[in-house]
């Protein structure tokens, strides 16, 4: 068995566990946290913020389609269902809220674990609404419980008001 320090020592091939250090370090200078955490919020943010839009005819204002969607065609697969939304103009207006606000919040990175929270529970709800989509409702859910576990990071607007809070940091 060749040694490391043999294998380094002849100058043609570097020992095997430097090229791992050197391709982890290559690989975590690339995925610095406080970047992932602004990409992870990001990518949750974009799917509930297009759908969001597509609810609103203007300030405070469903569209029609939204509350078709939410009376005529969304049900609840539940045991014993599926069953029609209940208060469908109610979840129409609160679902549009949160895929507004939410992912707003998130971007700046402001009470962003609460937002990441709220899009976990919507990603709960459109789950029991359309059970044959948990290939990617399970990719919302591990975004957002990556943000909920390990916070907004450095670039956020949570991390300022952290640090404004406490001086001594």
């Amino acid at each position: 068995m060749i040694t490391d320090q043999r294998l380094s020592a002849g100058g043609s091939l570097p020992p095997l566990r430097l090229l791992i250090e050197n391709a982890n370090h290559l690989v975590q200078s690339i995925a610095v946290p406080s970047v992932v955490q602004l990409v992870l919020r990001v990518a949750l943010a974009v799917p509930f913020w297009r759908s969001g839009m597509l609810k609103w005819a203007g300030f405070l204002t469903l569209n029609d389609t939204a509350v078709t969607l939410f009376s005529d065609e969304f049900m609840l697969h539940l045991p014993g269902g599926p069953y029609h939304y209940p208060a469908p103009l109610v979840m129409a207006f609160l679902s549009g809220c949160g895929e507004i606000m939410f992912p707003i919040l998130l971007v700046l990175g402001f009470g962003t674990r609460f937002a990441a929270f709220g899009l976990l529970f919507m990603t709960a709800i459109v789950e029991l609404t359309v059970p044959d989509g948990w290939p990617i409702h399970i990719t919302w859910a591990a975004m957002a419980l990556g943000i909920m576990a390990y916070g907004p990071g450095r670039v956020s607007l949570d991390h300022l008001i952290g640090r404004a809070l406490s001086p001594g940091r």
